[in-house]
This record gives structure tokens, sequence and C-alpha cells, in this order.
């Protein structure tokens, strides 16, 4: 049943980002990082693919997936802006958003502060959700702003270009990026730690 959601979801955003171009990408991200569960994973080495075949210049798609990113952040920074605690715990579960979630994300928030906004947009999955406890926080906008675009920078970089190094099997590299989920955490730590 899962092969059989990815492969929806897949296809969904192969079409809509063939049929749309560059807005496709923003769109995409801008629902991703604002809680919607669509993987940057299968986003960002499409547009990548696309970048192969000369369909689309890095720049522009770097770009495009960057700011998606920031606008879907500052969605959910929004939300837990105004809404807080409260409207998270009514509603996050519709967005895969558990309390257990929240709690996690807002004490990682605490024990770091601010620069965690900018380490965690590279963190698959946690990446995601950061901006709610950033919200929540009042952490002042125009630095959230700020560490989220530059902080999502080398993940949509680092995911465009595996795109392009990996050309027509694009496809096979999501299986490898579930192994390496646990190397990302462990090289964020690292650099929390320095």
């Amino acid at each position: 049943m899962i092969y059989t959601f990815l492969s929806f979801v897949s296809s969904f955003i192969v079409n809509f980002i063939s049929n749309s171009g560059y807005f496709g990408i923003g769109i995409l991200m801008v629902l991703e990082s604002a809680c919607i569960p669509i993987p940057s994973e299968i986003i960002m080495p499409f547009s990548g693919y696309l970048v192969f075949l000369n369909k689309f210049s890095l720049w522009w798609t770097v770009v495009a997936g960057a700011i998606g990113n920031l606008i879907g952040s500052i969605v959910a920074y929004l939300v837990g802006y105004y809404g807080g605690r409260p409207i998270i715990e009514k509603y996050g579960k519709y967005v895969l958003f558990s309390v257990n979630d929240l709690n996690k994300a807002e004490k990682w928030f605490k024990k770091y502060g601010s620069i965690s906004v900018f380490f965690s947009r590279m963190i698959p999955v946690a990446r995601t959700f950061f901006s709610l406890p950033a919200g929540i926080a009042r952490m002042p906008f125009a630095k959230f702003s700020l560490y989220t675009f530059f902080g999502s920078l080398p993940w949509v970089i680092f995911l465009t270009y595996i795109g392009i190094m990996t050309g027509e099997n694009w496809q096979n590299i999501e299986v490898y990026f579930r192994r390496f989920d646990w190397l990302m955490v462990i090289i964020d730590i690292f650099v929390f730690g320095w």
C-alpha cells in the first residue's frame, strides 16, 4: 500500500513539474515546506533530471526550489506564530504531525535556538516541520526567513545535483535517501556540537 501511494505521489510530481515548469517546482516545494507530505527527495531530483536533459536551467531550478521552500516555511511559521500549540495539537494529525513531533521540535528549538532553523533545513523529514516551533517561539521573522532560505539552499542544490548525476535513473535514488537519513542526522549533530 505504501509503495502504491509513493508511486502515485511520484507520478503526480513528475506530471505537475512537466506541465508547469519552474512554477511547478516552486509550488510543490511550497506545499512540502508548509507541512504537506510531498517529498522534496522526488521534486528536486526529477527537476535535476530535467536539467540533465537541458530542459531546465540549473540556476532557475535551484532558485525555484529555494524560494518555494521559503514561502512554504513562512506559511508554517505563521501557523505557529498566530495559532500556537492549540492549532497544531488540533489539526497537526491531518498533515502527519503529532503532538509528540511538536514536543521534540520545541525541545530541539529551545536547546539550540535560532540557528537550529538553519541546520534543520538539511535534515530529511524534520526540515518540513521545524517552522512551526519557530513561529510558536516568536523567532524574529527576518532572521527566520534568512536562516530558512540559506539553510535550504544546500539541500536543494544537493538533490538537484543528484538528479543531474543520475540522469535517466533519477527514480532509483529514493531507496538510497532512506538509507542516508541517519547519516544526515549524525552530520547535523556533529555540526551543532562543533
